[in-house]
């Protein structure tokens, strides 16, 4: 494709990043108190004596099929309140459609956000706090899961969000190549190097079996500026990205890709590169692969060999961030909704739902209950990769809470890694100059 043709259609179809820069741009301007005032106009949806909660999410393929086998269930439990669901496409997409919405003083009772949305939601005013609803504070949730535990937030943050499907990344390996090479899971970043210099192979017809592979994405990029000892944002507010741990969490990526080139370079951005490297995980064009702990049942299922979860690899210590969504009530819409959308709610967060949810899809379990559930019916022992994946829990590191947290990770920090990797640029440069960036008002 030619540069002509490749910018007429930049302009033609806007990128969901750009999408993103335009939602979030509209959303800081526009006046909340006209959507609250439209929200109270508004009557609630009510059908045979039942309410009616619009449920927005964004789940494709197996998960969304638990999801809504869950979502029927629900609605056959009870007579009040009929949970109505609407697939939105990915997460991104759904931000997009939920920002016109809410401008539009039409948005759904219940959604969900992936994480790192919520300080910036939350800060605009259009989220329902949910400290006054039934039981909000007491449902006993994973520590690391709930909001308080996934990001470092100021005391007396209200409860903006509701842990739904949660994640970490995860270390995936295969077992068989693993053993054929006797080559452990590696615990280091230098037994990472190690181990995908082992495992890579060069076949004579120019085809590579790649040792490893990471999607170059910003969540994989904060794990391991974590396990450098870095942090994204000190506690006075100042933006560091990781400072010296985030360049040398690039310069890894760099090594691996462009000098040791035992890691299979970018295959894409976005979701995109996440789908592309657990396919070539399962055509067994790589033997190991960092993905999220939600695909754990998804591997299981559909690989044609043993699939050999681990935690990440350390460098100076243990990290990883939580990721994945939160249910949230939105502001904007009629009182006896969001009393309709709480309900299923709280029912989700029990602990045969929630234990459910979990063992199905591999998302993680939100409550101690769920956990125990796992654990006593012998599912954990079953499935021991699902228990590498909750045991991770205890290396978290919370995001900061900060509003401008989406917009740097969107427009400053994710383009900049996949450029960075592929051209070779010096780390310090380009994440200097993603610093700057970050520091300008949005």
């Amino acid at each position: 494709m030619s540069l002509v043709s490749t910018t007429v259609k930049l302009v033609l179809q806007p990128t969901r990043r750009d999408l993103l820069r335009v939602w979030a741009a509209s959303l800081a301007f526009q006046s909340f108190a006209s959507c609250q005032t439209r929200g109270r106009e508004r009557r609630a949806n009510v059908e045979d004596g039942r309410v009616v909660v619009a449920f927005w999410y964004a789940f494709g393929d197996a998960i969304r099929k638990v999801l809504l086998e869950l979502v029927a269930a629900f609605n056959s439990s009870q007579p009040r309140v009929l949970v109505r669901p609407v697939h939105q496409g990915d997460y991104f997409e759904a931000l997009a459609k939920l920002r016109t919405a809410i401008a539009a003083g039409a948005a759904p009772p219940l959604s969900h956000v992936v994480l790192e949305v919520l300080p910036y939601l939350a800060r605009a005013g259009v989220l329902e706090p949910l400290d006054r609803y039934d039981g909000a504070r007491a449902i006993p949730f994973v520590p690391a899961l709930t909001q308080a535990g996934a990001f470092a937030a100021p005391p007396g943050e209200p409860l903006a969000g509701i842990p739904f499907n949660r994640s970490t990344p995860i270390a995936f390996a295969n077992g068989q190549m693993l053993a054929e090479a006797g080559v452990a899971p590696p615990a280091t970043w230098e037994e990472l190097a190690s181990a995908a210099s082992a495992l890579t192979r060069r076949g004579p017809d120019g085809e590579t079996r790649w040792g490893f592979e990471v999607p170059i994405s910003w969540w994989y990029w904060v794990a391991m500026t974590g396990q450098a000892g870095g942090r994204l944002v000190m506690p006075d507010g100042q933006v560091t990205l990781g400072g010296r741990a985030g360049e040398d969490a690039l310069r890894f990526w760099q090594r691996l890709v462009r000098d040791d080139r035992v890691m299979r370079p970018p295959p894409g951005r976005d979701y995109q590169a996440w789908q592309s490297t657990n396919d070539s995980f399962l055509r067994r064009r790589v033997a190991m692969m960092w993905s999220s702990t939600a695909y754990v049942r998804y591997l299981e299922d559909n690989a044609s060999f043993p699939v050999q979860a681990a935690p990440l690899p350390r460098q100076s210590r243990a990290s990883v961030p939580t990721g994945g969504t939160m249910f949230v009530i939105l502001r904007g819409a009629p009182e006896e909704e969001k009393q309709a959308a709480w309900e299923f709610v709280r029912w989700m967060c029990e602990r045969e739902q929630a234990s459910t949810w979990a063992a199905r899809t591999g998302y993680l379990p939100v409550t101690m209950p769920a956990v125990d559930h796992l654990v006593t019916s012998g599912f954990y022992a079953r499935h021991p990769n699902h228990r590498v994946a909750y045991d991770q829990l205890a290396n978290v590191d919370p995001w900061p809470w900060a509003p401008e947290l989406f917009r740097i990770e969107r427009d400053v920090v994710e383009p900049r890694l996949e450029d960075a990797v592929l051209t070779g640029r010096d780390a310090r440069e380009v994440l200097e100059e993603a610093r700057d960036d970050a520091r300008r008002p949005a």
